[in-house]
């Protein structure tokens, strides 16, 4: 009996102190809030270069006779638009925001946005950070979700801000980030 007891004493101690080892292994990954701040180009007409950046794959017939919206229900478009340090195409690049779009709402107007954050200049370089979302266009500021990350950002969590400064469903245009990480 006072081996058995011996050795559930023993179980209940080496799991304990496993447990104890891997969080605190965890909790040693955490990292400070950083607030990164920069600008994606939309570009479905080629403002921004020779081609465009974006492109609709997938484009579904209107829903309505009176649906004048430039998108609808169920188009997907592809994303390899710039990221820049200022609101000008023209200003510091600092990489490139790939990923895809779906638009989920009648009108074309909410988006199911899948996107990574690739730095491919600066001090992030060869980092990226995943973006996951319901991106509703017809309102000022949205909210995103940070999934995880790669390189610098391994482990990452958190969220992006991102609202529009020049933008068009129509053309494009530039959007304002602000992503919060750890």
């Amino acid at each position: 009996m006072a081996s058995s007891l011996t050795l559930y004493s023993f179980c209940l101690f080496s799991t304990l102190f496993a447990f104890t080892t891997t969080a605190t292994q965890y909790c040693a990954l955490e990292k400070p809030l950083m607030h990164l701040h920069f600008y994606m180009h939309d570009d479905f007409t080629g403002y921004t270069g020779p081609k465009p950046t974006a492109m609709r794959i997938v484009t579904m017939p209107k829903m309505s006779i009176n649906d004048t919206s430039p998108r609808t229900f169920g188009d997907v478009a592809v994303l390899n638009n710039l990221l820049t340090k200022g609101p000008s195409h023209e200003s510091e690049l600092l990489g490139r925001a790939q990923g895809f779009s779906v638009r989920v709402s009648d009108g074309g107007l909410v988006n199911d946005l899948s996107l990574h954050l690739v730095f491919e200049h600066g001090p992030f370089a060869g980092s990226s950070i995943y973006i996951h979302g319901r991106i509703p266009l017809d309102k000022p500021v949205r909210e995103s979700v940070v999934v995880g990350g790669t390189g610098h950002f391994r482990f990452a969590r958190g969220y992006m801000i991102s609202k529009n400064c020049d933008y068009s469903l129509a053309t494009g245009g530039s959007v304002e980030f602000n992503v919060y990480v750890m």
